[in-house]
């Protein structure tokens, strides 16, 4: 104590030395992540640059006038946290703290007396001289720093300019790791809500492909996001058919992954069972329209077919979808299943959606695809399209697997494996 008061300016000295003290002190504040840590061990820098004998901190922010807290204090045995801790810290109200805090100015007090019945004055006992350093914030000193030493006329009025400017730097510092701490809480909160999200919604996906006579399946989902709107499912019919549908829903994230859950839970619902093709997609159109999508301008396109093993057939209907492409690996044909296109779901009711039909033959392959495959883009903007596409088709591969993986390559060496811009789904079916 005796060498604080015989050298009380100890931001004088050397100035070499004090601007290596100073560097230190940046490069440990630069490394901080959490707040609290951060003024600890600012405070304790600052003590070899300013000593004092006594420190208090005080807040007014959110507290109405004339009351404030305390925040910090050199007397307390055991920290207390003020952005995790706020109830804990002592509420005072008046006095000469409330005084400095809500005068908004900085103030020093060569020689401090303070009223024995002043609601801080257990935080001034025993000193004589105060400085006052106020932190703003929107043009406010919400926040404050007192320096206090127990020998009166020990600070100077020299220094009054450049520990403002010093305590106001540092304040906008914590300020903004206070921000970015919270930010990120924030974040890691939305975070865990998609994920959950994004849980339930691939546990509304087939946990297994079905095992279709005369067809070998595979299937590709990802999100773009942790959630997405892009659906495909499989439905068991009488005589051995199987309807197969995939939709893409117009938007990307939570709000698509809603509306992708919707047309799940009305696929599964619908009265009567989901045949022909054209009536599940008329009913899914009225259902969205009337009570889902008509005021939020969402939609959904889908391609639903209905396939008999029996006769390799498939009858299909589509809203708006992209026409799944078809190879025939007999003659080398390429074509694409583009018969009965309509409008995309939710936006129009009372449309009637057309139905055709493709025969199929041993060694066939199809893939249906979301625009997420196709609109895939490389560094210099360009799409994937269904021309690349068309030409992993070219070559007639054994399985479904084989032919999936395929169009996986091909799509992360044209993108260099840039991160998904939608969401991608590819459902891939080889006739045996």
């Amino acid at each position: 104590m005796e060498a604080i008061q015989e050298n009380p300016t100890a931001v004088k000295g050397d100035w070499k030395q004090r601007l290596d003290h100073i560097v230190e002190t940046m490069r440990e504040m630069s490394g901080q992540t959490d707040p609290q840590q951060m003024v600890a061990a600012y405070v304790a820098r600052m003590r070899k640059l300013l000593p004092s004998d006594r420190t208090v901190t005080l807040s007014r922010r959110d507290v109405p006038r004339p009351q404030y807290l305390i925040t910090r204090s050199n007397l307390w045995k055991e920290p207390v946290n003020p952005w995790k801790e706020k109830h804990k810290l002592p509420r005072l109200s008046g006095g000469l703290l409330g005084e400095l805090l809500y005068g908004d100015e900085p103030r020093l007090i060569d020689d401090l007396k303070v009223a024995a019945d002043d609601p801080a004055a257990e935080y001034f006992a025993g000193q004589r001289s105060l400085i006052a350093l106020p932190l703003y914030d929107q043009g406010k000193a919400l926040n404050m720093v007192i320096l206090m030493r127990e020998k009166a006329h020990s600070f100077e009025r020299e220094e009054l300019p450049t520990l403002v400017w010093m305590s106001n730097l540092f304040g906008r510092a914590t300020t903004n790791l206070v921000l970015k701490q919270e930010l990120q809480e924030a974040y890691d909160e939305v975070d865990r809500e998609l994920k959950a999200v994004e849980e339930i919604q691939r546990s509304l996906l087939p946990a297994t492909l079905p095992k279709i006579p005369t067809m070998d399946l595979a299937a590709h989902y990802q999100t773009s996001h942790r959630a997405g709107g892009d659906y495909y499912d499989f439905f068991p019919l009488a005589d051995g058919k199987w309807g197969i549908l995939i939709a893409d829903v117009s938007g990307h994230g939570t709000a698509a992954a809603v509306v992708m859950a919707i047309t799940h839970s009305l696929a599964h619902t619908q009265p009567g069972p989901p045949t022909p093709p054209c009536r599940m997609l008329c009913y899914l159109n009225e259902q969205l329209c009337k009570r889902y999508t008509g005021q939020t301008g969402s939609f959904v396109t889908a391609f639903y077919g209905i396939y008999d093993p029996a006769t390799r057939t498939l009858s299909y209907s589509s809203a708006g979808h992209n026409p799944p492409r078809l190879k025939h690996c007999d003659d080398g044909t390429m074509s694409s299943l583009d018969g009965a296109g309509q409008v995309p779901l939710g936006i129009f009711p009372g449309v009637s959606y057309e139905e055709a039909t493709q025969g199929l033959r041993p060694g066939d392959q199809i893939i249906l695809y979301t625009d997420g495959i196709t609109e895939a883009q490389n560094e210099r903007g360009e799409q994937f399209g269904t021309e690349r596409l068309d030409q992993v088709l070219e070559a007639c591969r054994p399985g479904a697997k084989a032919l999936i993986d395929a169009v996986l390559e091909s799509v992360a060496e044209f993108t260099a494996g840039k991160s998904a811009d939608d969401d991608r789904t590819i459902l891939v079916a080889k006739i045996s």
